[in-house]
């Protein structure tokens, strides 16, 4: 796998280089790179002329599909070594699951209140809450006597 993945990556590498160059070469508005070889002349009719400028927008397009392969392959390559590791970690997580914890009964954690036709859930009531016993602390405001 690493032996292609490597040479995806110098492919993108080559690809990268040559769209850059590519697009570079493409006569614009203000005459682009085409015009700095030589103005006029022989320069403006290998870079400016009509078939060279096809010639170039079928270039830039098959470079740029080309990218976008490669782009998408190697991040299909990258991220499977993250779906193997996450593989890796469930098997370890339910052999150790099956080891360690097989007599022992698990916890049920507490559900929360459904809600009803309102669409709030019910508040509990004086059952759930502890007995207090206020008889020894002094209330908020009042001070204990000195004895």
């Amino acid at each position: 796998m690493a032996i292609l993945e490597t040479i995806l990556q110098v492919i993108h590498l080559f690809v990268c280089a040559m769209l850059i160059l590519v697009v570079l070469l493409q006569q614009g508005k203000g005459g682009g790179m085409g015009a700095a070889f030589g103005g006029g002349g022989a320069g403006g009719q290998v870079f400016g002329g009509r078939g060279a400028g096809t010639l170039l927008t079928r270039a830039t397009s098959v470079f740029a599909a080309v990218f976008m392969l490669t782009s998408v392959s190697l991040a299909y390559l990258s991220s499977s070594g993250d779906r193997a590791l996450k593989a890796r970690a469930a098997i370890a997580a339910e052999k150790q699951e099956d080891k360690g914890e097989k007599g022992t009964p698990r916890e049920k954690t507490p559900e929360a209140p459904k809600p009803t036709e309102t669409g709030m859930a019910p508040t509990p009531g004086p059952t759930s809450q502890a007995p207090t016993n206020n008889t020894s602390t002094p209330t908020e405001g009042t001070t204990p006597s000195p004895k």
